[in-house]
């Protein structure tokens, strides 16, 4: 299925089935509403899917990686060697997304999208490299818009592929180095808000690299001057190849039917370009978390989106996303586990 196709095949959640799960838990034995957002989880789920007493899903996190053009201007703490060193780590279980992942029972699907670095072949990895990184957005655009295609085409094929396998649970995740400065750029041009609003330090750099951060930033988008009205202008000048992937799998896990958990800041900024090009995917996601990273709030904000969890967390990788979806399981059993007054033989509320 292409990009477009996937796209139109986008629909909106099924409100009758959300209707008949809340009305299911309404009558579990408890006050109603008392599980608060664990209840909210559970409809949404059955709205997003249309399966009313849902199985617990097959879950995956996808973890795609990319190096970027712009990491030689000093943005970032760490070297963009360590890029394909943590897709080795992921890929022997080494990563804090693995344990993670682990924990709630969900896969780890490690896709090389854009790593400047020739991995020959290694068990385990999915190939699906669209170039050796992207280039220097200070000085060019970060792709061209073919490049952006492809790798949004690489996402939506993933997304497919799931659905086909069983998945029924997808996270997102990321990993490369620098990747935080594409995203404050897409956050800027997509939402409007200040570069230095919605910029943070990423890896942990210092002030100096902050302000440098902020400056290659802001002189990017007076230079490229992105069109948000047009998600891929925006994406193929400032973005970066994993993040263009991630927005592929959102579109084609929604044109599935499969709830897509999002993890923090790189992932949300991938959400953003996927919403430009169908607002309607919007009700397929659910937010991990809220990230510490700054322009994390004005995505959440812009994508109407609550957080289920505020830990402080700013890691990536996937690993907000696996703790959502461990959310996501509980609300579930809660739904289909537990017994009605009636099944119970419980007295309901005093009229």
């Amino acid at each position: 299925m292409t990009l477009d196709e996937t796209i139109q095949n986008i629909q909106p959640v099924d409100r009758e089935c959300w209707k008949r799960a809340q009305a299911r838990l309404d009558r579990l034995t408890k006050p109603v509403g008392s599980l608060g957002r664990l209840e909210e989880l559970a409809t949404c789920y059955v709205a997003m899917t249309g399966e009313e007493r849902p199985k617990l899903p097959r879950a995956a996190i996808f973890t795609f990686a990319a190096d970027h053009g712009v990491a030689i201007e000093g943005v970032s703490a760490y070297p963009s060697a360590v890029t394909a060193q943590m897709v080795l780590n992921f890929l022997r279980g080494g990563a804090a997304v693995n344990v993670l992942a682990s924990h709630v029972g969900a896969e780890v699907r490690v896709v090389d999208i854009g790593v400047a670095h020739e991995f020959g072949t290694v068990p385990g990895l999915i190939a699906r490299k669209v170039a050796q990184g992207t280039k220097n957005f200070l000085a060019e655009p970060a792709m061209s818009r073919d490049e952006a295609e492809r790798a949004l085409t690489v996402g939506v094929e993933l997304g497919a592929h799931a659905a086909q396998e069983g998945i029924g649970l997808i996270g997102t995740g990321d990993m490369g180095i620098g990747n935080t400065t594409p995203s404050s750029a897409i956050t800027a041009a997509m939402t409007g808000e200040p570069v230095a609003s919605v910029t943070g330090r990423g890896t942990g750099i210092d002030e100096a690299g902050y302000a440098r951060k902020v400056s290659v930033i802001e002189q990017a988008l007076a230079f490229h001057r992105p069109d948000p009205r047009d998600p891929l202008d925006v994406l193929s000048k400032v973005g970066g190849f994993e993040i263009a992937g991630l927005a592929g799998l959102i579109l084609g896990s929604a044109a599935n039917r499969i709830p897509v958990v999002l993890d923090g800041f790189i992932s949300g900024a991938a959400a953003l370009v996927a919403a430009g090009l169908q607002p309607l995917c919007r009700e397929y996601m659910l937010a991990s978390h809220r990230s510490v990273e700054r322009g994390h709030g004005a995505v959440l904000d812009w994508l109407g989106l609550t957080p289920l969890l505020d830990l402080d967390l700013r890691l990536g990788e996937g690993t907000g996303a696996c703790l959502g979806i461990g959310l996501v399981q509980a609300s579930l059993k809660i739904l289909t586990q537990m017994a009605t007054f009636d099944e119970a033989g419980v007295s309901e509320r005093s009229v």
